[in-house]
């Protein structure tokens, strides 16, 4: 009788779930639960509906008032823009024990062969003398910073953070969608969101035997530490904000809040004699390393983008001079560029005389003629992204695109074509998500974060971003994306 009811319960719950011809994460097919989900079907089952309402109202007024927001930017001038809390689904994406340990290594490997590039484009550029990548790709690029090259970081790590976009095809493989480098963002609300399910879901959290990611700050913390000059044993770590402002000012807060380190803006910070010092009441104090979250342009105003109040006057001679550390490294947007990311497969076979354990999306360098002419034939069933940007912008998704969209694209790509790169449209993977009152299946990613430091470390699960939008697979938070924890099991 109990299973009978229990079995009604789901299919109470689960009523109108339109299974997706897509990879259901939840799900193998209509009313039959993959088997790493089974007992989190059966505590959702018991709860139903109106009780998954009851919780998910609760939780928005917590994050309304503890503050969990992003800023949303409008491409409309007529349009301000506005800060929200991030949208957060409930119901947790899963991942097995297997899987996680495939992700882990493939990501570690991944980010050694990118940091170890880095350090090539700056030192020798052997890459480019092999004509392994075209060196006007990487010499031309709009994130190569000529003042970098000869300079020697410290431990030779360009990318102490780093998030690497994850994605599952249709038969349930991942892929790596897109390597984010420069300032990689988003971390806190790995944190967040999993303070929400324990509290909002303990049933369920605690029920299950899930990897910790409690520990995860100090292996930050440790790998900012290591850059420290000189080795220094007990360094001054601060975090460099644009300000209040900023979309991602949120994250900037609650990770040096979490860190224990000081948030501070371009004006606390000052340089004298190649050296970095933070204002404060007892003084200066001398800094040793700077988690920067501005972009390489409004560093410092001596150097590049002379009109910027964000940076430091000097800071790029006291980097130079190896007096202070910089995270991440200037000039790292090089390895995150949309056609660059192309070769990242050729990288860790070049570098690490390795094959790559997680595969790239198969991609088009439109500069060249052939595969330009293949992309164009076939707009309406591409993805194109412009390369230098980020969070969902200067794209066009071919399948949901109006022809007058697709025109004016296939104009753009042939006035220029260096610009943009393009893919075959993935069928991302789908969740059950918890929204407009029901449970409906949403596109989903993964964004996990990786810390290089004395080792290199993978925060376990990441971010798994939702696109809310039914049918949308933009699942950035720039785009009104949501987010939901991500659960690896041990």
């Amino acid at each position: 009788m109990a299973m009978v009811m229990m079995k009604d319960n789901m299919n109470q719950l689960f009523a109108d779930y339109e299974h997706p011809a897509y990879y259901d994460e939840m799900f193998e097919r209509r009313g039959k639960g993959r088997a790493h989900y089974g007992a989190i079907l059966q505590r959702l089952s018991k709860m139903g509906l109106s009780e998954l309402q009851r919780r998910d109202a609760m939780m928005q007024e917590e994050m309304v008032k503890q503050g969990i927001t992003f800023t949303l930017y409008s491409n409309n001038p007529e349009e301000s823009s506005q800060e929200r809390t991030i949208p957060f689904d409930m119901l947790p994406r899963v991942i097995t024990s297997d899987e996680w340990l495939h992700l882990n290594q493939g990501l570690k490997q991944r980010v050694k062969a990118l940091n170890l590039f880095i350090w090539d484009i700056y030192h020798e550029q052997n890459i480019l003398k092999d004509g392994l990548i075209p060196s006007d790709m990487v010499l031309n690029n709009p994130y190569f910073v000529p003042e970098m090259v000869g300079v020697d970081v410290p431990n030779r790590t360009y990318i102490p953070l780093s998030g690497i976009d994850i994605i599952r095809g249709h038969s349930g493989e991942f892929y790596v969608l897109e390597d984010n480098l420069r300032t990689p963002s988003g971390l806190s609300y790995v944190y967040k969101n999993r303070a929400l399910t324990t509290s909002l879901l303990p049933e369920l959290f605690f029920d299950q035997r899930i990897r910790s990611i409690d520990h995860s700050m100090n292996a930050l913390l440790s790998s900012l530490r290591c850059l420290a000059p000189n080795a220094k044993p007990d360094p001054l770590v601060v975090l460099l904000t644009p300000g209040i402002y900023n979309s991602a000012y949120y994250d900037h807060t609650f990770l040096a809040l979490e860190m224990g380190i000081d948030l501070v803006e371009g004006s606390d910070l000052m340089v004298k004699d190649r050296v970095v010092y933070m204002k404060s009441i007892d003084g200066l104090r001398r800094v040793d390393v700077i988690y920067r979250r501005i972009d390489d342009e409004y560093l410092d105003p001596h150097v590049f983008r002379k009109d910027s109040l964000l940076g430091v006057p000097g800071l790029m001679d006291a980097y130079i001079a190896g007096n202070v550390a910089l995270a991440n490294a200037p000039g790292t947007g090089v390895a995150d560029d949309k056609a660059v990311y192309a070769f990242v497969p050729d990288m860790i076979r070049y570098y690490l005389q390795e094959e790559p354990i997680l595969d790239n999306v198969p991609t088009y360098i439109l500069t060249r003629p052939h595969e330009r002419e293949y992309v164009l034939s076939r707009l309406s069933d591409m993805v194109v992204k412009e390369r230098s940007l980020s969070g969902g912008y200067g794209m066009l998704i071919g399948p949901t695109a109006t022809e007058e969209e697709i025109k004016a694209f296939g104009e753009k790509i042939v006035r220029q074509p260096e610009r943009y790169i393009a893919q075959p449209t993935i069928k991302l993977s789908c969740s059950p998500s918890l929204t407009g009152g029901c449970v409906a299946p949403r596109h989903i990613d993964l964004r996990a974060f990786t810390f290089m430091g004395s080792e290199t470390y993978v925060v376990p699960g990441g971010l798994t971003r939702v696109a809310l939008k039914e049918g949308s697979l933009v699942v950035n938070s720039s785009q009104g994306g949501g987010t939901k924890d991500t659960w690896v099991l041990t």
